[in-house]
């Protein structure tokens, strides 16, 4: 997908409608209630993958009833195009030594990032690591990681809309969409 638009309003009028709100705020209840299950004694630290995941954590965050600090990571493949490149990070996790991390991202597409951060928190000492995603695209190769928490799974097409951007464009989208492709 390398076509480029500058007008972003063309770009949500032909995408096709993946999950309407009430299903994504379904799923993000659900996964509300899995992580406050299991993380209820673990005092972790959140992370956010900036910038994506900012969505997911503006709508867990009050939901989420167990004692937690928030943090971010910034590490990026896609630098404004659809297609992921080399793994470039602006900011990396801190405060990870000793501590549960719960790692939480828009979407775990080919999982180069999300296992990069993964190996990352390790490498810094973290007593464990666990994983959350929006959305599991459903790739017909295998990912370097699986996400221990899964809200939704999506095609395997460019997907946007609830923290994830197209172009740039559209994470304050409270629906997932898809480019057409063509």
């Amino acid at each position: 997908m390398s076509q480029h638009t500058d007008d972003p309003l063309q770009l949500l009028k032909q995408a096709e409608l993946i999950y309407d709100a009430a299903t994504v705020n379904r799923a993000i209840n659900a996964l509300s209630n899995a992580l406050t299950k299991d993380f209820s004694e673990q005092k972790p630290i959140v992370l956010s993958v900036m910038t994506g995941a900012s969505y997911l954590l503006g709508q867990l965050l009050s939901t989420l009833e167990f004692p937690l600090e928030v943090g971010y990571v910034h590490a990026t493949r896609y630098h404004g195009q659809t297609l992921g490149k080399t793994l470039s990070w602006k900011v990396r996790p801190e405060k990870v030594a000793n501590r549960h991390v719960l790692i939480l991202d828009d979407i775990l597409d080919e999982g180069i990032t999300l296992r990069s951060i993964v190996d990352e928190c390790i490498q810094l000492g973290a007593l464990s690591v666990k994983t959350a995603v929006l959305a599991d695209k459903q790739l017909s190769i295998e990912k370097p990681i699986k996400a221990d928490y899964v809200a939704l799974s999506v095609p395997d097409k460019y997907v946007f809309g609830c923290g994830m951007d197209v172009f740039g464009w559209w994470r304050n989208l409270p629906c997932i969409y898809a480019l057409n492709d063509s």
